[in-house]
């Protein structure tokens, strides 16, 4: 699922499946922030260009932390 979200004003797109987005939206909610916040903190601290693949790396890590 493509979505279009505001980084630091400029506007983005990520291609994600939907499992993805439904954990962001999890993770952001449990840190009390927006989901627009969440990904410009992933963009921020990305090593790849992809933000997509970012995202998805973020996910994972943050549901390996829960085990």
């Amino acid at each position: 699922k493509k979505c279009s979200v505001s980084i630091l004003g400029h506007a983005t797109s990520l291609s994600l499946e939907e499992p993805f987005w439904a954990e962001l939206k999890k993770i952001a909610a449990a840190k009390k922030i927006s989901l627009n916040a969440l990904i410009a903190q992933i963009d921020e601290a990305k090593i790849s260009s992809n933000l997509s693949s970012a995202a998805r790396i973020y996910v994972l890590r943050t549901l390996q932390k829960k085990k």
